[in-house]
C-alpha cells in the first residue's frame, strides 16, 4: 500500500521548515520529495490515501519513555487501550510504560500481558519496563534474564526509589552485563514521610510537612557513584531540583554514562503557582521552587537533561477528590505536553522548534536506542502532524484518558497534534472533525 502525505511543513537538518511530501510503503517512508517533483506526481496517482498537509507541520511520532498505564490492576484509572488512545491523541506514537502495576511487572507473565494487550489495542507502540526487585519491595531482585527475553526494555522500580545501595549496586552490575539499562525513581524515604508538596514557599505558608530537594538528589548522587563503578547505563527519571542537575551534568563531564528526563510540568510550573489545596497539583516529586525550574530548563538546553516525559499518572476523580493531603500523586500529561511547550517556550522565543521537536523525539530514541524518531527515508513511518496555529483551551472532557486530573485545566495553548501515524496506519485523525 502506497501512501502520500504531501505538502507538509518538514524541519530540514538545519531545524528550518521546508514543504515536502512523504511516500509511505510497507509502513516505511520511502522517500521524502518536494511536491512538484516527478516521483511524488506519480506516487499521487497510484497512492491509496492520500493527505493533504498544508499549512501543517510533520514530525517523527513523539517518543515518551516515562508513562503509567496502570493495566493490570488499576483498570479503574486507566487501560492499555484507553492509555495507548490518549497517547496517539497527543501525538505520540511510542510509550515506555512503569511496571508499578498490579501484579506488579516482576515476572514474564506480566510482560507478556502488557505486550498482548498493547497488540490488541493496535494504536501505539507501547514499550514495557521490569521492576528491579521482585514486587518493587525492594528486598530481592527479579529475574533481569528471563524479563528481558519477554521483552522488558529496562529495569526500574519507579514509583519508589531502591533504598538499599547494595541492592541497587547488585542490580546495576547485573543489567550492564547483561546492556540493559537501569532506570531510577530517585528518593530517600527517610526524608519524605508525610511530605506531599516541596518543602518551600507553598508548604510554609499552609504549615504543612514539605518533600526536601535533598530527597531526590541523594540518590541522584549515591546512583551516579554506583554507576561509574558497574559501568551501567543508568537513567535518572523526572529529574526536578537544581541539586540534581548538578550532580549529572557533573557526571556527564567525566563519563560516566548517565542519562536523564525532565517533565512539562517541572519546566512551567513551581510551588508558588499552586492555587490552593486542589490535589490536581500533586504530583511526585513535587512541583519544586522556580529556582529549580531554572536549573532543569538549563539542563535541558545544555544537554544535561536528554529529553522530556510526560510522567502521565492518571487516576479516578474520586481519588483526586480527597484532598492534597490524601489524594495519589499524579497528574495526566499526553494530551497537553506538545502544545503546553510549544506554547510555552517556541512562542515565546526561549527555544527553536527544532529544539523543542528533537528533546521528544530523536533524543528519547537515541539514548534507549530505537529505530524510530526520525524523519528519514527507511524509518518507519511513524508520524505526527500538528497544526501550530490551532488555539484552543485545555478541556479534559475531551481527553481519550480516563484520567481527568490536569493542573492545565482552562490553558489556552496552540501546536495542537490533528493525525498521527504509527508504520504508516493513522491511528489517531483529528482533521476528519474539523
Amino acid at each position: 500500500m502506497v501512501q502520500v502525505i504531501k505538502n507538509a511543513n518538514v524541519l530540514n537538518q538545519e531545524g528550518e521548515l521546508e514543504r515536502k511530501t512523504i511516500l509511505i510503503e510497507e509502513g516505511k517512508i520511502k522517500t521524502i520529495a518536494d511536491p512538484e517533483s516527478e516521483i511524488v506526481r506519480n506516487a499521487e496517482k497510484s497512492a491509496q490515501n492520500v493527505t493533504d498537509a498544508s499549512g501543517k507541520l510533520v514530525i517523527p511520532g513523539l517518543i515518551d519513555m516515562h508513562v503509567h498505564l496502570r493495566e493490570p490492576g488499576f483498570e479503574h484509572k486507566e487501560t492499555i487501550e484507553t492509555g495507548a488512545r490518549s497517547a496517539a491523541q497527543g501525538g505520540f506514537t511510542t510509550i515506555a510504560c512503569m511496571p508499578n502495576t498490579r501484579p506488579v511487572t516482576d515476572t514474564p507473565e506480566v510482560v507478556e500481558l502488557v505486550l498482548n494487550k498493547a497488540k490488541e489495542a493496535d494504536l501505539v507502540k507501547v514499550l514495557p519496563y521490569a521492576a528491579i526487585t521482585k514486587n518493587e519491595l525492594g528486598r530481592e531482585l527479579t529475574d533481569f534474564a528471563a524479563l528481558k527475553a519477554a521483552g522488558a526494555i529496562g529495569f526500574t522500580d519507579d514509583g519508589v526509589g531502591v533504598q538499599n545501595a547494595q541492592m541497587m549496586k547488585d542490580a546495576m552490575s547485573l543489567a550492564a552485563s547483561m546492556d540493559m539499562p537501569v532506570i531510577a525513581h530517585c528518593e530517600d524515604d527517610s526524608l519524605v514521610v508525610g511530605g506531599y508538596v516541596t518543602e518551600g514557599e507553598f508548604s510554609k505558608r499552609h504549615g504543612i510537612k514539605g518533600i526536601p530537594n535533598e530527597s531526590e538528589a541523594i540518590h541522584v548522587g549515591r546512583d551516579i557513584l554506583l554507576a561509574e563503578a558497574t559501568g551501567v547505563h543508568y537513567h535518572v527519571c523526572h529529574v526536578s531540583t537544581e541539586q540534581s542537575v548538578r550532580l549529572i551534568r557533573l557526571a556527564k563531564s567525566i563519563g560516566i554514562k548517565v542519562t536523564a528526563e525532565v517533565c512539562p510540568h517541572h519546566l512551567v510550573l513551581s510551588d508558588e503557582d499552586i492555587p490552593g489545596m486542589d490535589a490536581n497539583w500533586k504530583m511526585n516529586p513535587p512541583l519544586r521552587s522556580p529556582r529549580d525550574v531554572q536549573a532543569c530548563i538549563e539542563g535541558l538546553l545544555d544537554g544535561t537533561l536528554d529529553m522530556i516525559v510526560t510522567d502521565h499518572a492518571p487516576h479516578s476523580e474520586e481519588e483526586k477528590a480527597k484532598g492534597m493531603e490524601l489524594a495519589p500523586f499524579g497528574i495526566v500529561g499526553f494530551e497537553t505536553a506538545f502544545p503546553l511547550l510549544y506554547t510555552k517556550f517556541v512562542e515565546t522565543g526561549l527555544w527553536t522548534l527544532d529544539f523543542l521537536v528533537k528533546r521528544m523525539t530523536t533524543d528519547p530514541a537515541r539514548v534507549f536506542r530505537l529505530d524510530t524518531g526520525k524523519l528519514e527515508a527507511g524509518a518507519p513511518a511513524d508520524l505526527t502532524m500538528i497544526d501550530l496555529g490551532e488555539e484552543k483551551a485545555v478541556d479534559p472532557a475531551t481527553f481519550a484518558t480516563k484520567g481527568r486530573n490536569t493542573p492545565f485545566t482552562g490553558w489556552k495553548l496552540k501546536g495542537w497534534p490533528v493525525q498521527t501515524w504509527v508504520d504508516g496506519k493513522s491511528v489517531w485523525n483529528n482533521t476528519l472533525q474539523q
